[in-house]
């Protein structure tokens, strides 16, 4: 028989786990094991994390004041791009958030594109677990919150939940449930984009992989040319999926990062313009 594994992948959506202590809560969705990890995930984000800091570091050590490389051009073209970005979202003072959305940009794009590779045992793209990206994503609203109370105080981070401003306040009342819950869903929301995105495209190498490993009798041919085509559509496939949607993802979760702090700063602009028209007027 004709077998070629290099063409197939194992099944996504298990994990080896490894249990740490027992504990576990009910919810909707079943009992969630809260002391059980992932180790499959834990050393595929490991890679990734070790891979980031080695292309940032090999940089950070080749800059030079001359004429730059085409790797150090590529990302201070990029970081000018995230700072503008962020400039023009956010607010010039809020340099902050550009090293965060930037190395979450890079961390997501390299930990997706370790799918151009034939991964076998523990290694996966990080990214198809969603308990990877939850977790980015709650590091990223958590720091939103902080944020947001810090340049507003209390007062006008509670007061962001009363929009649209400008309108009755009873009406206001009545989009403060609307306004919580639209800000509680954004880290399920911005985690599921991206684990959706990266677990549809391993699921669907899995599914090709599975297609075009059907052995047939040595010397036949169809395996000669069921195989060959099985590479030509697998190479297209993660070109495309691997290399274009994993590098969409990456900028859209940065992106997201970036308009959600300036969320965090809305009503800030119309109190200002309150502030400077009761002046003009006294």
């Amino acid at each position: 028989m004709i077998h070629a594994p290099f063409l197939q992948e194992g099944p996504p959506g298990t994990h080896p786990t490894v249990q740490v202590c027992q504990g576990s809560v009910k919810l909707g969705i079943g009992i969630v094991n809260y002391c059980a990890l992932s180790v499959d995930s834990l050393i595929s984000s490991a890679i990734a994390i070790v891979l980031t800091l080695a292309i940032v570091l090999f940089v950070a050590w080749r800059v030079r004041s001359g004429v730059p490389g085409k790797l150090q051009v590529i990302l201070e073209w990029f970081l000018g791009y995230v700072r503008g970005l962020t400039h023009d979202t956010v607010d010039p003072s809020a340099d902050f958030v550009m090293p965060l959305a930037a190395t979450i940009a890079l961390y997501i794009l390299i930990a997706n594109w370790l799918d151009f590779f034939p991964l076998f045992g523990y290694v996966h793209p990080a990214n198809s677990d969603w308990n990877q990206t939850l977790a980015m994503a709650l590091v990223v609203w958590f720091i939103v919150q902080g944020y947001s109370i810090k340049v507003q105080g209390i007062g006008g981070y509670l007061k962001r939940f009363t929009k649209p401003h400008g309108m009755n306040p009873v009406i206001r009342a009545l989009f403060i449930p609307l306004n919580i819950i639209e800000e509680a869903v954004k880290p399920i929301t911005l985690s599921l984009r991206l684990f959706g995105n990266i677990f549809a495209g391993i699921l669907m190498v899995y599914l090709l992989g599975l297609l075009f490993n059907c052995g047939t009798q040595p010397g036949a041919t169809i395996g000669r040319i069921w195989i060959p085509t099985g590479l030509i559509g697998m190479t297209g496939w993660k070109l495309f999926d691997v290399g274009l949607i994993g590098l969409i993802q990456a900028f859209i979760f940065m992106l997201l990062t970036i308009i959600y702090f300036g969320d965090a700063r809305e009503g800030m602009h119309e109190h200002a313009h309150r502030e400077s028209a009761a002046a003009t007027s006294a």
